[in-house]
């Protein structure tokens, strides 16, 4: 049996010591790195690098109004405002005959076949909308003459929750959403919008809450069963604008952006 040299074992263990301590350090490393980037949901109101590449447009930046005016300029707008990031209606700031100051916002762009996304609360007892396909013109008095709605509202508070086809999420007066998912006032929920090629699809909280197809038989008759049917105007366009509806109530969005398909 040969012994080995006192000298080679111990040139052996200095490595096996510096190898341990190199591989400690590099795991060190990457814990330190992973705890120096985590991964975080993007900041309210941006867009990602990937929705940037995939053509969404930022409609609101958390402080400027600028891709927004009120329905036919009937008023200067000036109690919705950009607070704490939120794109908010404050009835307390319209003037005189309650109505200076506010209006229906509407985009300052026309979409065809599109997505929308954004993020809407309302007060205890609120009421508003999210409109589509609005035409502005000067024969149409209001938006809801041309534009079909999401409803947005308090469901647990306010009295339109006890008619079908008005609670939280449906498209108004026309389709009952399911399941019901909106949260309470005060809390924020996450609404999509998609038109394409005549399907309309909404989505609340994540979750496909009304489909059907526009501008066919069904479509004609579920809006001629409907408060809309006087005006014959109401959901007949294939292009419009996107409005947010001043129902006299506090109100707020924010992360409004919108992507338009082919």
């Amino acid at each position: 049996m040969r012994f080995l040299p006192v000298a080679f074992l111990l040139a052996l263990i200095f490595s096996a010591c510096q190898s341990n301590e190199q591989s400690a350090s590099t795991d060190a490393t990457k814990k330190d790195t992973m705890a120096a980037s985590p991964t975080t949901p993007p900041e309210n109101n941006s867009l990602t690098v990937t929705e940037q590449a995939n053509g969404w447009q930022l409609l609101f930046d958390g402080t400027s109004k600028s891709n927004w005016h009120v329905f036919k300029n009937t008023s200067d707008g000036s109690a919705w405002k950009a607070v704490d990031g939120a794109l908010h209606l404050d009835p307390a700031q319209k003037k005189d005959d309650k109505t200076v100051g506010g209006g229906d916002l509407v985009t300052n762009e026309e979409y065809s076949n599109f997505h929308l996304k954004l993020e809407w609360k309302v007060d205890s007892a609120g009421n508003s909308g999210i409109m589509f396909y609005v035409k502005e013109d000067p024969k149409i008095e209001r938006t809801f003459h041309t534009g079909p709605e999401m409803q947005v509202l308090d469901n647990a508070a306010h009295p339109d929750a006890k008619i079908n086809k008005h609670r939280a999420g449906d498209l108004y007066d026309l389709i009952s959403s399911s399941p019901e998912i909106a949260r309470p006032a005060g809390q924020w929920n996450e609404a999509e919008i998609i038109a394409q090629d005549s399907t309309l699809t909404f989505y609340l909280n994540g979750s496909k809450v009304v489909t059907t197809k526009m501008w066919d038989d069904n479509w004609r008759k579920m809006i001629a069963r409907s408060k809309f049917k006087e005006w014959p105007t109401f959901g007949a366009f294939t292009a419009g604008r996107i409005a947010l509806q001043d129902h006299g109530d506090p109100v707020w969005y924010r992360n409004i952006k919108i992507r338009r398909l082919k």
